[in-house]
């Protein structure tokens, strides 16, 4: 397996990220890198990013979550941030990064967790959460879904994707840029360019649109079918929160709602002026607004 590490220098001195690295090993060799703030005995607050960022999209709300008393955890994908990159787009796969995270997971024997995800955040911690459930105690999803494909994918999902597989570049600062309303500093656009240190580092960031289930016949479809059917059955706490600009997952949060059982009678909302990438948008309002949330059903 060829991997690319991301020099550690190129991380210094990012603007609002001092938290110190955590690694684990994986069973195939990979390592995985992960925040990790507050006490180690506290209730876990698990913060999963998606496409094409890293745990530095959390910066805002480690630590407040830290704060309050929760164990603040927000790991990179493989592929991602501080996380090992392999090179060769065939290890990429939707089940490659559900094992690689439930791996993570379990070697960490998290419990109580609560779950915070967005973008592919939620197509994996979604699926996991519904294959773990009794490590889950409660699930918000800002700004994310979890396709099955049996519905079609729209015309700029399909460009997106295109793009993302054969452009022959790949701006990662760019792609933030465009999925914020409140546009980022050059200095915080170049921390989310920071891991991809070569062309080649990219190749989680560019195979992830494909893995997107869009037809029936998809690998990953009867596995988040599945999913869907035990969302069906979660009866503990589900928030929705979604910014009203997301171009993305615009009235997604009205299919979770409908579905969910422990979605019903919860304070879900709509954040204005928000874009796709909310927390980086209004990060200390959303993990304000999970906290509260958080405090009213314990």
């Amino acid at each position: 397996m060829k991997v690319f590490r991301t020099p550690e220098a190129r991380f210094a001195d990012l603007p609002g990220y001092p938290f110190k690295p955590n690694y684990l090993l994986l069973d195939d060799g990979l390592r995985l890198h992960y925040v990790d703030e507050g006490s180690a005995a506290a209730p876990p607050v698990l913060m999963l990013h998606g496409e094409p960022s890293w745990s530095y999209l959390y910066r805002k709300m480690i630590p407040l979550f830290a704060q309050a008393g929760y164990r603040a955890l927000a790991p990179d994908l493989v592929g991602f941030g501080k996380s090992d990159k392999p090179l060769e787009p065939e290890l990429f796969s939707y089940q490659a990064h559900v094992d690689w995270l439930t791996q993570w997971i379990l070697k960490m024997d998290l419990r109580d967790i609560t779950l915070v995800c967005q973008d592919w955040g939620a197509l994996l911690g979604l699926r996991i959460a519904m294959e773990q459930p009794e490590r889950f105690a409660r699930i918000v999803v800002a700004n994310g879904f979890m396709p099955t494909g049996d519905r079609k994918a729209p015309a700029a999902f399909r460009l997106w994707r295109a793009f993302a597989l054969h452009s022959p570049w790949f701006p990662v600062s760019g792609v933030i840029r465009s999925g914020c309303s409140r546009k980022p500093s050059p200095e915080v656009l170049a921390a989310y360019d920071a891991p991809f240190a070569t062309e080649a580092s990219k190749t989680a960031a560019r195979r992830f649109p494909a893995l997107v289930p869009t037809t029936p016949q998809d690998p990953a479809t009867p596995a988040n079918r599945r999913a869907w059917e035990a969302l069906g059955r979660w009866q503990k706490p589900f928030l929705t929160i979604f910014g009203d600009r997301d171009k993305i997952t615009r009235g997604a949060f009205k299919v979770l709602q409908k579905q969910v059982p422990g979605a019903q009678g919860q304070p879900h909302e709509m954040l204005e002026g928000v874009g796709h990438f909310i927390q980086e948008d209004a990060g200390e309002e959303l993990a304000a607004k999970i906290l509260a949330w958080m405090r009213r059903i314990r």
